[in-house]
């Protein structure tokens, strides 16, 4: 049973927290919690949808320009385009169920493990409990009082919340995960996909290259924003990587034309 305290804040009086029922008579814990819960909930499926753009556009651009670099004409783009965008938005859903239901998995053995030891070794957890609030910063008499009526009120989400980092309310949704990194691919894709197909004579692929980039700039800048940390490193990192795959592609497709030529 391991534990993860928090930084420890200040002593001070502290509410007990209140706590509702819901409308099929489950417990509902504060709400508080119940915005943490949400708000994880929520990036799940953001980290997805940043991921899968990201993947759209580098993927995307790299086979458009690999195909243009070649030599071919604009249906076997279009049709080399859609081909790429169709398989790695199945690929990127697939692959989004798949860990995320995994990870699910996880959580729900890890809330069943702790209701098996609340069973079996009540006054060791309430215990648990109380140096959990302790370390946070509560008084040991006052950390027990919280302990003893969170344990009364719902001890398995007390113990989920604080020791796990969960909410049995809350798990992640693969589903969320699946459909948000699919979409997000077919959107980074368009952009790269429209450009080479729109753009014409020698133009077509530094422009194709150019969007790309910038695209990939946002979504670079997107996934420090929702990390929470400077941009700069995170929007470099990502333009870097893009420019790299498609300078790669681009060299296959012009040894390939040639070869074929």
């Amino acid at each position: 049973m391991s534990t993860a305290p928090g930084p420890a804040p200040a002593a001070r009086s502290v509410r007990t927290p209140t706590h509702r029922r819901g409308s099929k008579g489950h417990t509902l814990t504060h709400p508080a919690l119940e915005q943490s819960a949400s708000a994880h909930s929520k990036l799940n499926w953001l980290r997805a949808g940043v991921l899968g753009a990201n993947d759209g556009i580098v993927a995307t651009s790299g086979l458009v320009i690999g195909v243009a670099a070649a030599g071919a004409d604009h249906l076997a783009i279009l049709t080399a385009g859609l081909a790429g965008l169709a398989a790695g938005a199945m690929s990127m859903a697939a692959g989004e169920y798949v860990s995320v239901s995994t990870q699910r998995d996880t959580e729900k053995a890890l809330l069943a493990k702790e209701s098996s030891e609340l069973s079996s070794f009540p006054a060791e957890e309430l215990d648990e409990l109380t140096g959990i609030y302790v370390s946070k910063g509560l008084t040991q008499d006052l950390a027990r009082e919280v302990a003893v009526q969170l344990t009364a009120h719902d001890a398995l989400a007390a113990h989920a919340d604080v020791e796990l980092r969960l909410s049995g309310d809350e798990l992640t949704n693969p589903w969320h995960a699946a459909f948000a990194s699919m979409a997000a691919f077919i959107v980074g894709s368009i952009l790269p996909l429209a450009a080479v197909l729109l753009i014409t004579g020698t133009a077509r692929i530094p422009v194709t290259v150019g969007a790309a980039a910038l695209a990939l700039a946002l979504t670079g800048w997107i996934s420090a924003r929702l990390g929470e940390s400077k941009p700069g490193m995170p929007v470099l990192r990502n333009v870097l990587g893009g420019l790299l795959a498609m300078a790669i592609t681009y060299g296959i497709g012009r040894l390939v034309g040639a070869q074929i030529a």
